[in-house]
């Protein structure tokens, strides 16, 4: 059977290996050398399953636990595969999994140069020794739990009558239930993907149908003809489950209240879906560009004619000067 071991991508300890079907527990300690208030004392269960090749991992903190930049949301549980970077809290502190045929641990450069790491391995293998096993399901998450944390929310309003304004076999759409814009929908497809990353070339022609039934919506609109509109992908969701955005572009809303929510339809951030559907088919699989999230902290541009902007008030009545007479 294979050895799972987890991983510390910045070094701060030795790999942990993590026994198959039993619990560890991690978070703020001096084992993982944590320090960090926002993280639990007690952030993250770990169950590795050896045989099938990754780990259940399920947040026990209040603050955000995320793999591949989704958020796992408290008392949800998911998997963790090889390939995959899971970050303990607040984009903070990352991790990946590692399985080896042999009992050896990966290679880490502080391997045999701080022997307090070994002792904080030893430690921590001790408390993954004492827990109960695992059973050979994960526990599946009720809908009440998915709904426990707002970036599983969309997973509750895609099957909500009153939140739906199309459904077919593969998709539904649903209006945003904070448009930052006149006109502001999402398509989902019942086919949970939790993020861009987890895409592969076998959603190619899936993206394709979102985009086609999102560009039916805009000829359905009334205003279809007046505003101008755009289909694309946030680079890094807050929100669990794929969701194509599809929003008209006078931004004129009352949800639309801040920096971040502006610069994340305005620049880069915001991927247009043919760009996505073109990576896809090109590299098989959808990268995000380091330093992304950055985006959302520029300064306040108008996405027409680019003259910066002091305030979000300011820029909503300097909207308005664009606006269709």
């Amino acid at each position: 059977m294979p050895t799972c071991w987890f991983v510390s991508e910045d070094d701060r300890h030795k790999p942990i290996q993590l026994p198959h079907h039993q619990a560890l527990t991690l978070g703020r300690s001096p084992e993982t050398r944590i320090k960090d208030q926002k993280c639990s004392r007690m952030q993250v269960e770990l169950r590795a399953d050896c045989n099938k090749g990754f780990i259940f991992v399920k947040q026990l903190g209040t603050n955000p636990t995320s793999v591949d930049n989704v958020v796992v949301g408290k008392g949800n549980q998911v998997t963790l595969k090889q390939g995959q970077k899971l970050h303990m809290v607040n984009q903070l502190f990352p991790y990946t999994v590692s399985f080896n045929e042999d009992a050896s641990s990966p290679t880490s450069p502080r391997e045999g140069s701080n022997p307090a790491s070994k002792v904080a391995t030893s430690s921590l293998q001790a408390r993954a020794a004492y827990s109960p096993p695992l059973v050979e399901k994960a526990t599946p998450v009720s809908a009440k739990e998915s709904a426990g944390h707002w970036s599983q929310g969309l997973k509750v309003s895609m099957q909500d009558p009153k939140m739906q304004v199309y459904k077919d076999e593969k998709v539904v759409v649903i209006k945003d239930k904070y448009p930052k814009a006149r006109h502001h929908w999402l398509v989902l497809p019942w086919e949970f993907i939790s993020s861009l990353k987890a895409l592969r070339p076998e959603h190619c022609q899936l993206l394709k149908h979102m985009q086609q039934v999102g560009d039916s919506m805009v000829q359905k609109c009334p205003d279809g003809q007046t505003l101008r509109f755009r289909l694309g992908y946030h680079a890094i969701p807050s929100m669990s489950h794929v969701h194509l955005h599809v929003i008209s572009q006078d931004f004129d809303s009352p949800c639309l209240k801040n920096k971040k929510h502006w610069n994340s339809f305005t620049t880069d951030y915001f991927i247009e879906s043919q760009d996505v559907i073109a990576m896809l088919e090109r590299d098989g699989k959808v990268s995000v560009k380091d330093g992304t999230s950055e985006l959302l902290k520029l300064p306040l541009h108008c996405h027409v004619c680019r003259k910066e902007q002091a305030t979000i008030p300011k820029l909503k009545d300097h909207l308005k000067t664009h606006l269709p007479s």
